[in-house]
């Protein structure tokens, strides 16, 4: 069932939100400063193009508070903009049974966009 589910997400627009990712994180890895942010890019585009079977979880050791420095700097730079887009799109997709399983993968990616930092994907 997962495949079916990332094939559709992946023809009705995953695969333009995966390129948006790679292009955004790939832009960012240009400078020093930014490489951090660019591994984050690289991290919600790997979500974005096969959402189904995957969940976000922390990462076992400690991160410290760097990691929260980062958040809060991803939070302010960008982060808030791209989780509120995923956010609306969720909204839009739960208003339809149909589109209810979509609805919980832009969800998905609503928690990542706030909060790279400290987080892995699994994959079930």
């Amino acid at each position: 069932m997962s495949f079916l589910g990332n094939l559709i997400w992946l023809i009705f627009g995953g695969f333009l939100v995966f390129i948006e990712y790679m292009v955004a994180g790939f832009l960012l890895c240009l400078t020093i400063i930014g490489i951090p942010f660019g591994i984050q890019a690289f991290k919600l585009a790997s979500l974005a193009l096969w959402p189904f079977g995957a969940t976000i979880g922390y990462k076992p050791s400690a991160p410290g508070c760097l990691s929260t420095i980062m958040n809060l700097i991803w939070l302010l730079i960008g982060g808030i903009w791209i989780a509120l887009t995923h956010l609306i799109f969720g909204i839009l997709f739960s208003i339809t049974i149909i589109g209810i399983p979509w609805a919980k993968q832009h969800f998905k990616l609503v928690s990542l966009a706030l909060t790279p930092f400290g987080r892995e994907i699994v994959s079930k």
